[in-house]
């Protein structure tokens, strides 16, 4: 079964044709996609009441991939507002509560910075991190192509198979060590991630640009490379009972018609197009 979504559900105003569906974003998304990735988790742990609200106003066949906080990934470093790893973990498992009981968690994405290489000490950080995440779901997707590398690339396959990680394949913008190929591989037999970033070699290495989020995932993608993907996830399919695919290339709006023409070429049920939003 492939799902195909986004990431986020604010950012694309195609979605959102009428005063009424761009109010209720998330009902409105949600009649089209049935799934999205959660990254306003990553920014802060939010609070259970926004867990709860996003719970109720989706399907119950909808499925949530809730990107993990910065600091449980390294990424925090003016430090976190949490007095401890415990709190920290414990604040965010909590948050996860109400998408777990109504069994709308499909993952917790663990996406590491571009400087967190393949190194014994990293191990043992990706480690700790999954034991503190009991039975969660976990998907893994590094930035730092050492992890990849020919004489890495099957070990750290191995290794997230036998810790129990999924794995978050990329489509990303080949430019240097800060990111990493393509490895169509899956690590567990329940569930591969794939995240498309886009292909803006330029605009990936814009971290240190204060329009950074405006040009990093500027990219629309060709049929051709949908159609040459579309081939992909079907050979994943096949090593996952699900591949959950989401297009991050948002920054010139583009995710969501990529999202909807590659829908169209795996001959998946066409997404209910938006229009005006019923609520009763």
């Amino acid at each position: 079964m492939i799902l195909i979504g986004l990431t986020g559900w604010g950012d694309h105003p195609t979605l959102y044709p009428d005063k009424e569906s761009a109010r209720h974003k998330l009902a409105a998304y949600s009649r089209v996609f049935r799934t999205v990735e959660v990254d306003s988790s990553f920014y802060a742990v939010q609070p259970v009441r926004n867990m709860e609200k996003w719970t109720a106003e989706t399907p119950p066949d909808f499925r949530f991939v809730v990107k993990a906080y910065q600091g449980m990934t390294g990424h925090a470093r003016g430090g976190v507002p949490f007095e401890g790893d415990d709190a920290m973990y414990g604040a965010f498992l909590e948050s996860l509560a109400p998408m777990r009981e109504a069994g709308k968690l499909l993952a917790v994405l663990f996406q590491y910075p571009p400087w967190f290489d393949c190194t014994r000490e990293h191990v043992g950080l990706l480690r700790a991190a999954k034991a503190r995440m009991g039975n969660v779901p976990c998907a893994l997707e590094f930035r730092h192509q050492s992890w990849f590398a020919p004489q890495m690339r099957e070990r750290t396959l191995a290794f997230m198979r036998e810790e129990g990680w999924i794995h978050s394949v990329c489509d990303e913008p080949q430019a240097g060590e800060g990111s990493v190929p393509i490895v169509e591989e899956a690590t567990d037999p329940a569930l591969t991630i794939v995240r498309f970033h886009g292909r803006n070699a330029a605009g990936w290495r814009s971290g240190g640009r204060p329009d950074w989020r405006e040009v990093r995932y500027l990219y629309r993608y060709r049929t051709e490379e949908l159609a040459e993907w579309a081939e992909r996830l079907r050979r994943l399919e096949r090593q996952s009972q699900q591949v959950c695919v989401l297009f991050n290339n948002n920054s010139g709006g583009d995710a969501a018609d990529n999202a909807r023409e590659m829908s169209r070429l795996l001959g998946l049920e066409p997404p209910e197009p938006p229009g005006q939003l019923s609520l009763f």
